[in-house]
């Protein structure tokens, strides 16, 4: 597989990625199509190995999804902001605590966001329990899941 191709799948795979963030955007089916483009293009056994446990993944994460409360994160008062700050926080802390710091990422992000337009560390507190509440559980599964995916191609795509 050549370089622009595979600047193609992760530029997908980004996308995906940014578009768990976004409503409509079916973000964690980009990011297995990226995965599974390249598995076909590349056919190699690690890179079906990488599309075998990210179809395992994504087929997880929506049981995951399914059995949490449906979104509502409109009514909860979440922005567009507090979305991007909470992905720049997940995706931050995915690989400066590898792996398991998207999750206190994801969540820096929205209290990040929300301190700085209330102001005040209890009002901060609660906006984040109202927003994990509302959906933000679901969201943050969501990414986790197309986080690990990101992560097991880039290592096979370097190491591999």
């Amino acid at each position: 597989m050549g370089v622009v191709d595979l600047l193609l799948a992760g530029l997908v795979i980004l996308l995906g990625v940014g578009g768990v963030l976004v409503p409509g955007v079916p973000g964690s089916w980009l990011v297995w199509a990226a995965v599974m483009w390249w598995a076909l293009k590349d056919p190699q056994p690690l890179a079906w190995a990488v599309l075998i446990g990210a179809t395992v993944a994504m087929l997880l994460s929506q049981v995951v999804r399914w059995a949490l409360p449906p979104r509502r994160l409109s009514a909860s008062g979440a922005t567009p902001r507090m979305a991007a700050y909470a992905g720049v926080g997940a995706f931050l802390g995915f690989f400066l605590v590898p792996v398991l710091g998207a999750i206190p990422g994801f969540m820096g992000g929205i209290y990040l966001s929300e301190r700085l337009r209330l102001g005040r560390h209890r009002e901060a507190m609660a906006a984040l329990r109202t927003a994990m509440r509302s959906g933000g559980s679901s969201v943050l599964a969501e990414l986790f899941t197309c986080l690990l995916i990101m992560g097991a191609w880039l290592g096979a795509v370097f190491w591999g």
